[in-house]
């Protein structure tokens, strides 16, 4: 059977953790949390579910706390998740099948194609009320599972996904994330990007230009929500499509207008 490293990065998440951790904990051999200093009963919630854990800082780019998950693992394979996802029974089991049908095919026998040392997991957002399925939300494939050794994450920025070393393939079962049940925690975590997103503007060195404060204040935004909610007709997931475009859009004049405060 091959062996299955879970690696968490969490801050503050009692109310999220424990869901997640039911979710697979007949799939992990081991639980890694790398825990940002958490206020409430996070580190008491990872322990009970034996998990080995590690207390830190709580960096604004959350992904070096998350890579110093993935450097404790131990076991053959690492599923990387957020304490506000849930993998499906539908999902372990493919994962299950995919890991350990490797095992019994030594890839020297097989084409290097045919061989994966990363996997992209499709992902359904919940947000306010439903899962997003139109306005490019879905599948929002992540690259959340690779052989230990493979994978890292280059700890630059909120959205980026791990870098691998080899064949990266494709699971078809969706990951469960529940970032935005209430409009009060979308708004928290939007704060927390459109700093990180100023704080990437300000690394540019830009200074104030006309010709970059008409791209983030009038062009992005316009072509991010015409893209999202009439391309790719995110108007099909009613209000919450529009909701869901509407901030997106508005995450590059956010960010820019905070960018100038600071500077």
């Amino acid at each position: 059977m091959a062996s299955i490293s879970i690696v968490l990065a969490t801050f503050n998440e009692e109310k999220n953790l424990s869901d997640c951790l039911e979710s697979v904990k007949d799939l992990a051999n081991e639980i890694i949390v790398i825990d940002g200093l958490s206020t409430d009963k996070t580190v008491e919630i990872a322990k009970k579910y034996k998990a080995v854990v590690k207390v830190t800082s709580n960096p604004p780019i959350f992904h070096i706390n998350k890579q110093k998950a993935i450097d404790m693992a131990t076991m053959d394979w690492i599923l990387q998740l957020d304490a506000d996802e849930r993998v499906t029974p539908e999902l372990k089991k493919e994962i299950f099948s995919i890991l350990n049908s490797q095992l019994s095919h030594p890839e020297d026998d097989r084409p290097l194609a045919e061989t994966y040392d990363g996997y992209w997991i499709p992902r359904k957002n919940y947000f306010l009320g439903r899962f997003l399925m139109k306005g490019g939300v879905y599948p929002d494939y992540t690259l959340r599972l690779y052989k230990r050794g493979k994978g890292r994450l280059p700890q630059k920025n909120v959205h980026e996904q791990a870098i691998i070393e080899g064949n990266v393939g494709y699971l078809k079962n969706p990951l469960l994330h529940f970032a935005d049940r209430e409009f009060s925690r979308y708004l928290l975590r939007y704060g927390r990007y459109t700093d990180l997103i100023a704080s990437e503007i300000g690394n540019k060195k830009a200074g104030y230009n006309p010709i970059v404060a008409f791209k983030y204040l009038f062009v992005l935004p316009a072509w991010w929500f015409l893209l999202t909610y009439g391309r790719h007709k995110g108007f099909m997931d009613s209000w919450q499509g529009f909701v869901f475009s509407f901030f997106s859009a508005l995450r590059f004049p956010v960010s820019y207008i905070k960018y100038l405060a600071k500077s």
